[in-house]
């Protein structure tokens, strides 16, 4: 007689989930999504197959981080352990390649920074990227000589030291001028790693321009945006409760408005039209995520914590569609919507492709791919 194994069934190393709307309105928006996980150390890419199923692409860049796509979606930048990345679309408009995608993301530029641990990034408008070194407490640009050069610290941090005293983690651009705007701080601690005993209600978001404190008493927040149907607006992640909601910078005594509740740890925004991408993360064994006001909440709500991505009106806060991340994956970091893109997906340094993708200007003609036989 055979007996049962006592082992507990293997769960799947990943499996996606969508809401029954997601992929007709991925369709119908005519858009991909991309994310990160820095835990699993994976870029992924979903859009849509030709029967209408969900495409799933991924490759391994070591704690990749923050994420930048173009508005047209041609370029896109990554953050990694100690190197930033530029990816450049090697697919010609209205074209596709063999294997029927509509991009192809080929990282073309590497600038090596070191380990300033970066969390978001954007790219003015003269295609250089700003980015906040977390490490440092500061925001940065590239150097052709240099790691990085500093660009701006709160005022309250006393010295640019690389020991991560207020975890300075969200950036916010101006969209007309796409240069910093605001910035999301977790405390105004001006000690070596400070900022884990003000988790709570340390909070702060700060107008890098004026050094102004708009708003306080938040709560581990990240991924601050303006969107340009609200241009008074700073929409930011509450993520120590749970919500996705705004600042009003011409309030006078400017408070966090809640606009929805999200089951996870919320980092990563991106908006198509009045609705955002929010990422959400579900491990509760990380400390930094455990003791705050998400626990409550989500008790409240009979809620367990979950790794997603959630589609929200930002007019209602009604979640219209979600993409459930089960499995090995427990934690996003930064999530981009994908513009015009049906079907994406990217090479990485883990496989000898990338030696054969070669893109070469012929005469003025359009760009095309070229195998190297």
């Amino acid at each position: 007689m055979s007996q049962a194994s006592s082992q507990p069934p293997q769960q799947p190393s990943l499996a996606l989930t969508a809401s029954r709307g997601l992929v007709s309105w991925m369709a119908r928006e005519r858009v991909s999504l991309a994310f990160t996980t820095y835990q699993v150390g994976k870029l992924f890419m979903v859009g849509l197959q030709p029967d209408g199923r969900l495409s799933v692409f991924e490759r391994t860049f070591n704690r990749c981080m923050g994420l930048h796509a173009s508005d047209d979606a041609q370029t896109l930048w990554m953050t990694s352990l100690f190197q930033l990345w530029r990816f450049e679309n090697y697919v010609p408009p209205g074209a596709a390649t063999a294997d029927g995608y509509d991009r192809l993301y080929v990282p073309t530029l590497g600038h090596t920074t070191g380990d300033i641990d970066i969390h978001d990034l954007h790219v003015r408008t003269d295609g250089t990227p700003v980015f906040v070194a977390t490490l440092f407490n500061c925001l940065g640009t590239v150097s052709a000589e240099r790691s990085f050069v500093p660009l701006w610290k709160p005022p309250f941090v006393s010295a640019l030291v690389a020991e991560d005293r207020c975890h300075l983690n969200g950036m916010a651009v101006d969209p007309a001028t796409r240069e910093p705007a605001y910035v999301t701080i977790v405390s105004k601690s001006d000690v070596s790693d400070g900022w884990r005993d003000r988790r709570d209600a340390g909070g702060v978001l700060m107008d890098v321009r004026t050094n102004e404190v708009i708003a306080d008493g938040l709560s581990m927040p990240h991924s601050p945006r303006v969107h340009s149907a609200w241009p008074n607006r700073v929409w930011l992640l509450n993520a120590g409760t749970g919500f996705l909601g705004y600042v009003d910078v011409e309030a006078g005594a400017s408070q966090f408005h809640e606009v929805a509740f999200c089951p996870g740890f919320l980092r990563g925004m991106s908006f198509i039209g009045k609705k955002a991408i929010v990422g959400l993360s579900a491990s509760r064994e990380n400390r930094t995520f455990s003791g705050l006001p998400l626990d409550e909440n989500l008790t409240k709500r009979d809620a367990e914590p979950r790794c997603a991505i959630h589609v929200i009106d930002l007019e209602t806060g009604a979640t219209d569609h979600w993409l459930r991340v089960e499995g090995v994956v427990r934690e996003l970091y930064d999530v981009v919507a994908l513009h015009g893109v049906v079907r994406p997906k990217l090479l990485g340094f883990k496989t000898d492709e990338i030696r054969r993708t070669l893109r070469v200007d012929e005469e003025q003609m359009n760009e095309r791919m070229t195998p190297r036989q």
